[in-house]
């Protein structure tokens, strides 16, 4: 293997201090990848570490992977990622796994809290839109920082003993992680904290594996169970990309933006590599979970991506998510097929931590250990039936609307127009054939569902604009439709 590179020593990160101390931070963290085993601690914890891996905007199709057995195009033929393909075989495949919202923070809050982004209530990224823009309806105003009354897993794993760290992309404000249950992180970073890191280290993969190979060796030396996440910039800013990895994918096609989104996907896949090798250096895989997800779809794939829509959107291709899981007790090269979200994580970690705190209330996430431990068959046991997603925003072409998933069937609703459509996704994973009218008790049924879901969690749904004027054009907002595209769609 070829040695890691050498680092340039620029980072926006500046020293940040923690609850448990001063963290000294940049864009090297610690000890080399490549450092021996020496000096480890012959202690072994009796819980688990958990390792979780969340990448940026990466597709259900946008890895080598197949993510499902009986669907080929889910795994991308353009795409290389040895290392998530070698460690799919080692772990399960979830095949119908979702990101709890359709853009970046949402699902990033929702992670820390086991609780959907209609109950946190901030539903979109960016900031949102007024009557003055123009549009028919008004979206309602969002929260956009993480509150101090919320319980984080981290704060949760911090009390039953673990050491806590969270690497990479935050996005949430609040006070960074640090204020938010992470004895070591990297502050209250954003996207734009991912732009100065350019070759040999695009947008902090390598300096962020590195940071977190070090503390992984500082608490199995010292014999302590850890709880770590790594939140990647990629697949931001792709243009950043390593050279001869984009010289590589210009050998395959002459799209200026396939090769630059290919080549940041490789280098990713490099560090997660980097990663696994690190936890087998330090003898500790037989005791640690390690998770990948992304945190919403990503789009683009052309006409052989098996899904539909993109981020901003509610159709599978804006939601459905790749998600491996690796660990004891994990069937290797195994597929579980029963939906899941990624809010359930919370009392998934919970539960193979040994938790034994009440879990925080209104927390709607259901544990997946029981998946993990039976080669991913059983059920998942969530307060409420179905799973329920509110996007009551303006981005892409679908303008505000929520889904609800219960067993196969998919419904969703737009608010603009009061349009239902219902799909059988068992049958029908690109949702082209709408069922609404074929099965109305169907329909009927989960629309009551949705409306009591979002009832309970007291959603915030778009209203009525008093100003609309269906004849002006409304003012462009990144990620929204123009009217003119409206129009032509409908």
């Amino acid at each position: 293997m070829k040695p890691h590179p050498t680092i340039p020593p620029v980072s926006p990160y500046r020293p940040i201090q923690s609850r448990r101390g001063f963290l000294r931070l940049g864009a090297l963290g610690g000890a080399s990848l490549l450092t021996p085993r020496i000096g480890l601690s012959q202690a072994t914890p009796t819980k688990p570490n958990l390792v979780f891996v969340l990448s940026d905007d990466q597709d259900w199709t946008g890895t080598s992977v197949r993510m499902h057995p009986d669907v080929p195009s889910s795994a991308s033929r353009f795409y290389r990622t040895p290392a998530l393909e070698a460690f799919a075989k080692q772990g399960m495949r979830f095949s119908s796994a979702y990101a709890p919202a359709p853009v970046c923070s949402p699902t990033r809050y929702s992670l820390q809290t086991g609780k959907s982004p209609a109950q946190l209530h901030w539903t979109k990224a960016a900031p949102v839109m007024t009557a003055a823009s123009g549009y028919k309806l008004i979206p309602p105003t969002i929260v956009r920082q993480i509150s101090s009354r919320e319980t984080t897993i981290g704060e949760i794993l911090q009390r039953v003993g673990y050491a806590t760290a969270h690497y990479g992309k935050w996005h949430l404000r609040g006070g960074g992680p640090g204020q938010h249950g992470y004895d070591e992180h990297d502050g209250d970073t954003s996207n734009k904290d991912a732009a100065p890191f350019k070759d040999p280290n695009p947008v902090d993969i390598f300096g962020i594996t590195e940071r977190a190979s070090a503390f992984m060796e500082k608490n199995t030396r010292e014999g302590r169970p850890f709880f770590m996440q790594l939140s990647h910039h990629a697949l931001h800013y792709p243009e950043n990309a390593r050279q001869t990895t984009l010289a590589a994918y210009r050998q395959r096609t002459t799209k200026s933006r396939q090769v630059e989104r290919g080549a940041i996907t490789e280098d990713l896949d490099s560090g997660f590599g980097l990663l696994l090798k690190k936890i087998d250096e330090l003898g500790i895989r037989d005791r640690t979970y390690v998770v990948y997800m992304s945190d919403n779809g990503g789009g683009g794939g052309g006409r052989a991506r098996p899904v539909r829509g993109g981020k901003g959107s509610l159709w599978e291709g804006g939601i459905r998510v790749p998600l491996i899981v690796r660990g004891p007790g994990v069937k290797a090269n195994s597929f579980c097929h029963v939906p899941v979200v990624g809010y359930d994580l919370f009392p998934t970690f919970c539960e193979l931590a040994g938790a034994k705190e009440a879990l925080p209330p209104g927390l709607e996430g259901g544990s997946l250990a029981g998946l993990l431990r039976n080669a991913g068959a059983g059920e998942i046991r969530r307060p409420r039936r179905g799973l329920v997603f509110h996007f009551p925003h303006y981005q892409g072409t679908e303008g505000p609307h929520s889904a609800i998933r219960v067993g196969n069937h998919k419904l969703i609703r737009f608010y603009e127009t009061g349009q239902v459509r219902l799909f059988d996704l068992g049958k029908d994973l690109g949702e082209k054939h709408d069922l609404a009218k074929e099965l109305p008790d169907k329909t009927a049924e989960l629309i009551v569902l949705l409306d009591e879901h979002l009832t309970v969690l007291n959603a915030q749904m778009p209203t009525p604009n008093p100003t609309y004027d269906p004849n002006r054009k409304p003012v462009a907002q990144k990620g929204a439709r123009s009217r003119g595209k409206e129009r032509k769609r409908r």
